[in-house]
C-alpha cells in the first residue's frame, strides 16, 4: 500500500514548480531516469511538454511510470 503523496521541487524549462507523487513512483521515475541516463528535470520536462492542458503533470508523470514498467 503506498504512502501519502510526497512535495518535490522541480526545474522545468529554467521555471520551478513542485509536484506531489507518492514516494514509490518517485523512486520508480528516478529509477527511469538513471537507466536513461538523464536528469530527472530533463525527463519531466519532456513529460511536460507532452502532456495535454487538461492533464496535470503529476497524473501524466504517474502514466508514464506505468507505461514504462509495463513494458
Amino acid at each position: 500500500m503506498s504512502t501519502r503523496p510526497q512535495k518535490h521541487s522541480l526545474t522545468l524549462k529554467g521555471h520551478r514548480t513542485s509536484v506531489s507523487l507518492e514516494p514509490e513512483f518517485w523512486n520508480a521515475f528516478r529509477m527511469i531516469a538513471e537507466e536513461e541516463r538523464r536528469p530527472i528535470n530533463d525527463l519531466a520536462a519532456e513529460i511536460d511538454a507532452g502532456r495535454g492542458t487538461n492533464v496535470g503533470l503529476a497524473s501524466a508523470i504517474r502514466v508514464f511510470v506505468l507505461k514504462r514498467l509495463m513494458e
